[in-house]
C-alpha cells in the first residue's frame, strides 16, 4: 500500500451501521443528492454494491428469504389458465419447457451476484450493456414489478371480497396501502418477515393439496385427461409453446431474487457446500417451486370444473376460489373462508414487499443515473405501486394471458442476453471481462453487444408474438427472443472485438479488489465527496485531487450524482 493511501484511511467516527462519518464534502462538486443517496442506501444499497460489512445472515436464512418472495398465488391463475386453454399435457409441457429455461439462464446471474455482492442491473451494465444502456433494462424490470404487483393485488382484492364482502376497487387500494409501511426499511425488515411468515404459508398451501390428493384420487384421472377449450388431448408444440410463453414471463423473477442473493456471505472452504445450495435453490431454483404451484393450480382449478356447477367453475382460475373449494371439503365453511383469506393475504403481502422493494430500486437507479439527482428510494416506491394499483382497477386479470405473454418476450431478451455473455462471452470466448464491472467511468456509456442483442431479440419476438409474420409462427415467439439472444450476443462481441466493454482497466486504487478467497475485499476507503468510508469494491480514483495534489477517492455512488463530470477518470488510450 502506497503512502498516499494509507493517509486516506481515515479513522472516523461510526454510525450504527458500522460506516464512518466525515464532516461532509470537502469539495465543491460535492452535492446534497451525493449526501442523501449516501445515507439511505446504508440500509438498502440501492445503487450499488452490497458491502461485506452489512451482509451479516447465514447462506440460509438469504436461501429463506429469497424463496420467501416467490410465495405469490400467481402460479397458481398461470397454471389454470393456461390449462384451461390448452389442456393438461400442453400446459405441463409448456410449464416444463418454460422452467428448464428460466433454470439455465438463471444460474449464471443467480451466481454473479452471490459471488460479487451486487444486483441484476449492476451486473447487466458489465455485461454487454454499459453504464446507461442498462437504463432499457432496469425500465423492463420495473414493469414486471408492477405487473406483478398488480396480479397479486388483484387475487388479494379477490380474497376481500369473497370473505369480507369488501368491494374490489376498496381492496386493490387496501392491498397497495398495507404494503407501503412494510417495505421502508430495506432487506433487515424483509427478511425477518420472510422467515416468519414462510412456515404457515407451506401450512395453509400444502395440506389442502395433499387431502384433495388422498381423499379423491379419481381427481388424478380427471387431471391428466382434461383436454381444455382446444378439445385436443393430445400433445400439440404450437399450445406447448403458447403455454410456455405465458410461464416465461416470469424470467424476470430472477431479478427479484437476486436482491436478496446479493446478501449472501463471502463464500470460503468451511461454508461452501452451504453458500452453493443456497444460490443454487434460491437463485435458478425458484422455478421449480414456481412449476410445481402453477401444476397444483391447474390440477385443482380442474377439480373445482369437474365438481361444480357451471357457475362456480368460472372462478376455478382465481386461487382464493380455488383454496376455498378445498378447504370447504375439510372444515366448516366459516374455517374453509377464514383459511382461504388468510392465505390469500399472506401471500400477497410476501411477495407485494418484494415487488415493491425491487421496483423501487429498478426505477431509483435508472432516475439517479440519467437525472444524477437522488429523490429518494420512497419516491419510487409509491411511484411503483401508483400504477400496479392503475392496473388493478383496469381489471388486468381479464386479460392476464395477453400481458404476460406480450411482456415475456421483454424479459426473455434481456436476460438471455445477460446470461449469454456471462456464460459465453467472459467463460468460453473470453471476450468479455471475467469480473463483473459496474462504475461510471470505467464503463463506455452503452456497449452494443447486449443492447443491440436484446433490442434486436424483443422487437422480432414481439412482432412475432403479435402475428406480424403469420399466425402459423405466431405460438414460437419465445423460441424467437431466446434464439436470437443467445446468438446475436457472441457474434457482436466477437464482431465488435469486445473494445465496448471497458472504457477504463485501471481504477487508480493500488489495493487488490478480492481478498484471497476471491470474495469482494472488505478493505475501506474515505470518499472524499460524501466523507464516508466505503469497501473497496465500490471505490475509484477520483478525477479530481486534493488540494495538495494528493490522489482522493469516490465512491460509486457519489460518482453517479456528479452532474459536472469533473469526477470522473478520463478514459484509458
Amino acid at each position: 500500500m502506497t503512502e498516499d493511501l494509507r493517509n486516506t484511511q481515515l479513522l472516523e467516527p461510526r454510525t450504527a451501521a458500522g460506516t464512518a462519518v466525515g464532516n461532509g464534502p470537502n469539495n465543491p462538486a460535492a452535492t446534497a443528492d451525493a449526501m442523501s443517496a449516501a445515507k439511505e442506501s446504508l440500509e438498502d444499497y440501492t445503487l450499488r454494491f452490497a458491502p461485506r460489512s452489512y451482509r451479516k445472515w447465514s447462506a440460509g436464512v438469504v436461501a429463506t428469504s429469497a424463496l420467501g418472495g416467490i410465495a405469490y398465488l400467481a402460479d397458481f391463475s398461470i397454471g389454470a389458465n393456461i390449462g384451461i386453454a390448452y389442456g393438461t399435457t400442453n400446459a405441463i409441457l409448456g410449464i416444463l419447457v418454460a422452467a428448464v429455461i428460466i433454470f439455465a439462464t438463471g444460474f449464471p446471474l443467480a451466481y454473479y451476484a452471490a459471488r460479487y455482492n451486487i444486483d441484476l442491473d449492476l451486473i447487466t451494465r458489465g455485461s454487454g450493456f454499459g453504464y446507461y444502456g442498462s437504463v432499457v433494462t432496469n425500465v423492463i424490470f420495473a414493469t414486471f414489478t408492477f405487473i406483478f404487483f398488480a396480479l397479486e393485488g388483484s387475487i388479494m382484492a379477490q380474497g376481500l371480497e369473497l370473505g369480507l364482502g369488501i368491494p374490489q376497487w376498496l381492496g386493490y387500494a387496501a392491498s397497495t396501502v398495507i404494503i407501503i409501511p412494510l417495505v421502508i426499511y430495506g432487506m433487515k425488515t424483509l427478511a425477518t418477515l420472510q422467515v416468519w411468515t414462510t412456515p404457515l404459508w407451506l401450512l395453509l398451501m400444502v395440506i389442502p393439496v395433499g387431502y384433495l390428493v388422498i381423499s379423491h384420487p379419481e381427481s388424478i384421472d380427471s387431471f391428466f385427461a382434461y383436454t381444455g377449450k382446444s378439445g385436443d388431448g393430445g400433445p400439440n408444440l404450437a399450445s406447448v409453446m403458447l403455454a410456455a410463453g405465458v410461464c416465461l414471463s416470469l424470467m424476470a423473477q430472477i431479478a427479484e431474487q437476486i436482491d436478496y442473493l446479493r446478501f449472501m456471505p463471502p463464500k470460503t472452504a468451511e461454508n461452501k457446500g452451504a453458500w452453493w445450495r443456497a444460490v443454487i435453490l434460491a437463485g435458478p431454483g425458484w422455478v421449480i417451486f414456481g412449476a410445481i404451484k402453477q401444476i397444483v393450480g391447474l390440477f385443482i382449478a380442474i377439480y373445482l370444473i369437474a365438481t361444480l356447477d357451471p357457475a362456480a367453475s368460472v372462478h376455478a382460475n382465481e386461487p382464493v376460489h380455488q383454496f376455498l373449494g378445498v378447504y370447504q371439503e375439510m372444515m366448516p365453511a366459516w374455517l374453509a373462508m377464514t383459511l382461504a383469506v388468510v392465505l390469500v393475504v399472506i401471500s400477497q403481502i410476501k411477495i407485494n414487499v418484494t415487488n415493491a422493494y425491487s421496483g423501487s430500486l429498478a426505477w431509483t437507479n435508472s432516475f439517479t443515473r440519467i437525472t444524477k439527482t437522488y429523490p429518494g428510494r420512497m419516491v419510487f416506491v409509491v411511484v411503483n405501486l401508483a400504477i400496479a394499483l392503475v392496473l388493478m382497477e383496469a381489471n388486468m386479470f381479464d386479460f392476464l394471458n395477453t400481458i404476460l405473454g406480450f411482456y415475456a418476450n421483454c424479459a426473455m431478451a434481456w436476460v438471455v442476453t445477460v446470461a449469454a455473455d456471462i456464460a459465453v462471452n467472459k467463460y468460453l470466448l473470453k471476450i468479455s471481462p471475467k469480473v463483473p464491472e459496474f462504475r461510471r467511468g470505467m464503463l463506455y456509456a452503452v456497449n452494443p453487444v447486449g443492447f443491440v442483442s436484446m433490442l434486436v431479440s424483443a422487437g422480432v419476438s414481439i412482432a412475432v408474438f403479435f402475428g406480424a409474420f403469420g399466425g402459423a409462427v405466431q405460438p414460437y415467439s419465445p423460441v424467437f427472443a431466446v434464439g436470437l439472444s443467445l446468438l446475436l450476443t457472441p457474434i457482436l462481441a466477437v464482431l465488435t472485438k469486445g473494445r465496448y466493454y471497458l472504457r477504463r482497466t485501471d481504477d487508480g486504487i493500488d489495493l487488490p479488489m478480492f481478498d484471497q478467497d476471491g470474495n469482494p475485499s472488505d478493505a475501506k476507503l474515505l470518499c472524499h465527496v460524501t466523507g464516508i468510508e466505503f469497501e473497496r469494491p465500490d471505490m475509484l480514483r477520483s478525477g479530481q485531487d486534493g488540494p495538495d495534489g494528493e490522489p482522493q477517492f469516490i465512491s460509486s455512488l457519489a460518482l453517479s450524482t456528479d452532474k459536472t463530470g469533473s469526477l470522473v477518470l478520463p478514459a484509458q488510450k
